[in-house]
């Protein structure tokens, strides 16, 4: 059923639902909702809205932009901005990700403090209504390609991104620059206890729970698929050796997962306030003025204190296999030292690394085992020259986007010592 209306749980103000809502009388309602955050003063008021259109993306609610003008023009008042609904009442799989938006409601009002380490789009307005699931955030808009601002760089596309290292680098230090500060005790308290550690609520959907046959038949088909599709996946992963002790490994995995998630929670120095999918599709790019590259992040659904392990894996994740091969240490080592310099823990890169195998290995047996069965269907009759780069992969980010994944994971599985880790757990 489609809600038009719902009164925001910190404003107290009505919130539309939907961009359908929001056109009926859009000036009043965000004179109103910017009057009530603090955005606009009380002498000024939103004087007319020159656009208002929907635009797809991302995985949950709907999405659009927002262009207005105000009574009093003022520096630094944005009129370009971007408006995120949690709902999405014509598709059930995307409104499932609605709750996603409470955090991000709570740290828009986090981002607001003076110093806040880190660059975030500049929040107008946010709300939500809890019961309902229902919230709206509008925040300026990034003007991609425009004034130094690099172009946006598309997920698991990175193939075509130049200065991949370069990149990372810049994504991993703003990770580490807000993990750190949190840590450091520089933010308000009041703000950072909205965001309570609990590491399993992080996640988009409701898991599926196989049986072992269902578990053992994904399994085959995963083994399978790789002998398929060689063009697919390196080495490491194409290696029998691997391929024979994957199904075993992968049922050790769920065997320990209650004492996987008890060890990352219980990692005190290692649980930090962190952006959860901080992949480069929620980043943009600029460089400063000594050239060097800079990094802001946006899309903060699920944000929350967590294992900075799963952060990693949330930005490195779509990341092409050579980097995780070539660069993964010293990025590691890098958000090691960003921490530290910004004032949180001194954190040690191996024990980083084995929570990261841990955690990404977890996610793969867990959330990646129909990826085979998706791309069979998506890309109907692929043969084994299929590639990342042929169209049926690359123009669907619904496909290349788990595929990447698993192909990470797989290749981390199959190159870091899994076995080790899991005896480390105790």
């Amino acid at each position: 059923m489609t809600v038009d209306w719902v009164r925001g749980g910190d404003t107290g103000l009505p919130i539309p639902a939907h961009i359908g809502a929001l056109r009926q009388d859009p000036t009043t309602f965000l004179t109103n909702a910017f009057h009530a955050f603090g955005t606009l003063t009380p002498d000024n008021a939103v004087e007319r809205v020159v656009r208002l259109g929907e635009v797809a993306g991302g995985s949950t609610g709907r999405k659009a932009v927002l262009t207005v003008e105000y009574t009093h023009p003022q520096p630094g008042l944005h009129t370009e901005l971007f408006v995120k609904f949690s709902r999405d009442f014509d598709n059930a799989i995307r409104d499932v990700g609605r709750t996603q938006m409470e955090p991000e409601v709570r740290f828009a009002a986090l981002a607001r403090t003076p110093g806040f380490p880190i660059d975030v789009p500049a929040t107008q307005f946010a709300d939500y209504h809890r019961e309902s699931g229902t919230g709206i955030l509008i925040s300026a808009r990034i003007p991609f390609g425009v004034n130094g601002i690099e172009r946006q760089y598309h997920k698991c596309l990175d193939y075509e991104m130049p200065e991949q290292v370069q990149h990372y680098r810049a994504l991993i230090t703003a990770v580490a620059r807000l993990a750190g500060t949190q840590r450091s005790g520089r933010l308000p308290d009041h703000l950072v206890d909205l965001f309570p550690v609990d590491l399993q609520a992080a996640t988009v959907g409701e898991r599926r729970v196989l049986s072992p046959e269902q578990l053992d038949r994904r399994l085959t088909r995963l083994a399978e698929f790789v002998e398929l599709h060689p063009g697919l996946f390196p080495a490491a992963v194409r290696c029998r050796q691997f391929l024979s002790r994957m199904a075993p490994e992968a049922v050790e995995v769920l065997g320990h997962e209650p004492a996987v998630w008890r060890h990352l929670a219980e990692a005190d120095d290692y649980i930090a306030l962190c952006h959860w999918n901080a992949n480069v599709d929620n980043a943009w790019f600029w460089r400063d003025g000594d050239g060097e590259l800079r990094c802001g992040l946006m899309d903060w659904g699920c944000v929350s204190r967590m294992n900075v392990a799963m952060a990693l894996w949330g930005a490195l994740s779509g990341a092409e296999t050579d980097l995780w091969n070539d660069h993964v240490n010293d990025l590691l080592a890098l958000f090691c030292d960003e921490v530290r310099r910004s004032g949180g823990p001194k954190l040690d890169a191996a024990v980083l690394a084995r929570h990261l195998v841990l955690y990404a290995t977890l996610m793969g047996v867990t959330w990646l085992l129909d990826v085979p069965a998706l791309v069979r269907a998506r890309v109907p009759g692929a043969g084994p020259s299929l590639a990342r780069t042929d169209r049926g992969i690359r123009d669907d980010e619904a496909v290349r986007a788990p595929l990447q994944m698993l192909i990470n994971v797989l290749n981390l599985w199959a190159t870091r010592d899994l076995a080790r880790a899991l005896r480390g757990i105790g």
